[in-house]
């Protein structure tokens, strides 16, 4: 809402602008009446709306054309003054004063208007007669109102519609000549709508009815007065209700009655309070809420987050098959002005079978993007309406910034729960079938996969000493000559040779002792396309010798090649060695080291998965 408002007084001489601005103020009619009155400005405890309210009077005998103009640009709403009891003035208001606003304001922001009717106590009869034709030929005249200053009859109410027409314009909600919403504002009540609907069957229910009033206007409603409401309904709409549920019909239709009815404060209230500025469109200050985030620190979703975007996954997923069909995933997200997520995602993340996202990868691709993109990620949640539901001040409480990775490695522990390692390789060495081998894709699922859908990324869960962590893997082009120091910013790095190809191993030597030789970022060798014959690599030493003299682990063998998902043993160990880079080379070698990391995946994996279902077991 507006921080404050301009209110511009104009009219033919005479007709009573300067005693209105004064008897607000001293509450009387003042006996001798200046040409103009000083710009006063009402404090922002005094008014009904609580915003500070500039009131500016115009005389022509006092000022020229060019500050009319002025204050005409400047003003949030003008008053056009007439006198009951003077035609001519009445005339004025459309062949003069309309149409000079209108040459001074942009045709698609036209300033509102109000037309006052002063000097009521002269005359018998209303001039409302008069200025009706004239309120439904011009949309920016939000309303009419007939006053009295000497009387002290309406002056308050004159200014606080004033005040209204700018805090509570009628104009971006509703068309009067088709005497319906208008199609921006019905959007943004549908998604208002959605989003409440908190476990999606179509219709706001009792429970869902109270939580929205108590969010919107800080009180519930009483049993008596949801029932009041939904007979409004069911009087006026055969599909209103159902179920004793309100539906989105029936929303809309309650909305357009607060409209009608001159209380679109109320429907005011509701878009703000779920983001929509004056133009119904999301409030910047809304979607992207200030973050602050020091150097070399990363950015992780928190505990609340996550159940938050559990339960958007359990609003979805209909048929209870713990992955997301492409009709639902649409469904969830009718709440976004677009389709955030590409094919590529599908390719980035776990899916069941049939190509859809699981739950698993669900959750790793709101993980990544917190990680990669944080302000792409306050924008979903904030479409998804995060701070309503799980009644935060913004998004940026949905996310954990952690400590820099310097601290990390001094106390030789992290809090960290996500991890990204870079995957180095020439052309041909299998980098991408690595990246969806982590996946649980074999080499007969790789080739379904369409070229224009691959995904440098790919992201999913391991587990180390029984904590889930994850892992983000993220294929590097291979460029010797330049590699930025994104790319060379990663907790782990991975070289990936292609045994059966006697170039693939040099360009791995090259990378690790041109750029990570001298750095305390661990690596790893590894041996992929192993079910191939090993043949001799054109290098002054053997991969295991090279490994040896850096005091790395030596090569890991790997294959996609398989009939059943590839093993996942590599990646535990590469998660391991990113939440432990401090471990020395003797630990690596161990087999109870490894042993230990891989009972704890296997039994975490188990229990996560058994306590999903049982959450959703209840529903």
């Amino acid at each position: 809402m507006r921080k404050d408002v301009r209110i511009l007084l104009v009219g033919e001489p005479n007709v009573g602008k300067t005693s209105l601005i004064m008897t607000l103020v001293s509450e009387e009619f003042p006996a001798v009446v200046p040409y103009r009155a000083e710009e006063i400005t009402i404090p922002a405890d005094v008014t009904p709306e609580r915003v500070p309210t500039h009131i500016v009077d115009y005389s022509e005998a006092e000022q020229t054309d060019e500050q009319l103009y002025q204050e005409i640009s400047k003003a949030n709403v003008i008053c056009i003054v007439y006198s009951v009891n003077n035609k001519k003035s009445i005339e004025k208001v459309t062949s003069h004063w309309i149409p000079l606003i209108n040459e001074r304001t942009d045709k698609d922001s036209r300033v509102p208007l109000i037309l006052v009717g002063n000097k009521s106590d002269l005359v018998e009869h209303s001039s409302m007669e008069t200025v009706l034709p004239i309120m439904n030929k011009y949309t920016e005249i939000e309303t009419c109102v007939e006053c009295s200053a000497k009387n002290l009859k309406n002056i308050s109410e004159l200014f606080y519609y004033a005040q209204k027409a700018v805090l509570h314009p009628t104009g971006p909600l509703y068309c009067p000549e088709k005497k319906e919403m208008r199609s921006a504002c019905v959007r943004a009540l549908a998604r208002i709508f959605k989003v409440s609907d908190l476990d999606n069957d179509g219709i706001l229910n009792d429970h869902e009815l109270t939580f929205f009033q108590r969010t919107c206007f800080n009180t519930p409603l009483a049993p008596q007065a949801l029932e009041d409401v939904k007979n409004v309904v069911r009087k006026n709409l055969t599909d209103g209700v159902r179920d004793n549920g309100l539906t989105l019909k029936g929303f809309l239709f309650l909305h357009t009655l607060f409209i009608q009815r001159g209380r679109h404060e109320t429907t005011w209230a509701v878009l703000r309070r779920f983001g929509y500025d004056d133009d119904l469109e999301l409030h910047q200050d809304y979607l992207f809420p200030l973050l602050k985030i020091p150097p070399d620190c990363t950015t992780e979703l928190n505990h609340n987050a996550y159940l938050f975007l559990q339960s958007v996954f359990d609003k979805h997923d209909k048929d209870r098959d713990y992955a997301l069909s492409p009709e639902e995933l649409m469904d969830l997200f009718d709440v976004f002005p677009y389709v955030p997520w590409g094919l590529d995602v599908n390719s980035t993340v776990c899916t069941n079978d049939q190509g859809w996202i699981t739950y698993q990868g669900y959750l790793s691709q709101w993980t990544l993007t917190t990680y990669l993109d944080v302000q792409r990620c306050l924008e979903y949640l904030g479409y998804l309406g995060y701070s309503i539901i799980a009644e935060q001040e913004s998004q940026a409480s949905a996310i954990a910034v952690t400590r820099d990775k310097k601290h990390d490695l001094q106390k030789k522990q992290t809090q960290r729960n996500v991890f990204r390692c870079h995957v180095f390789g020439i052309t041909g060495s299998g980098k991408t079938g690595f990246l969806q081998g982590f996946l649980g894709r074999n080499l007969v699922r790789q080739r379904a996969i369409k070229e224009e859908h691959k995904s440098y990324y790919a992201i999913s869960t391991a587990h180390v000493y029984g904590q889930e962590k994850y892992l983000l893997l993220h294929e590097i082009f291979p460029d010797f000559d330049f590699l930025s120091e994104t790319e060379l910013s990663c907790d782990i790095v991975c070289l990936i040779y292609d045994v059966s190809n006697p170039c693939s191993f040099e360009y791995c030597a090259q990378i690790f002792k041109q750029y990570f030789m001298d750095s305390k970022t661990p690596c790893m060798l590894i041996a992929a396309k192993s079910d191939l014959p090993e043949t001799k690599q054109q290098y002054c030493m053997t991969p295991l010798e090279f490994c040896r003299k850096h005091k790395m682990p030596p090569p890991q063998s790997y294959t996609c090649n398989t009939a059943v998902a590839p093993s996942k043993d590599i990646f535990i160990k590469l998660t391991t060695m990113a939440v432990y880079p401090h471990i020395t080379h003797a630990d690596l070698k161990s087999s109870t080291f490894w042993l230990r990391a891989s009972v704890g995946a296997t039994v975490c994996a188990m229990l996560g998965f058994a306590m999903y279902r049982a959450l959703l077991r209840p529903r």
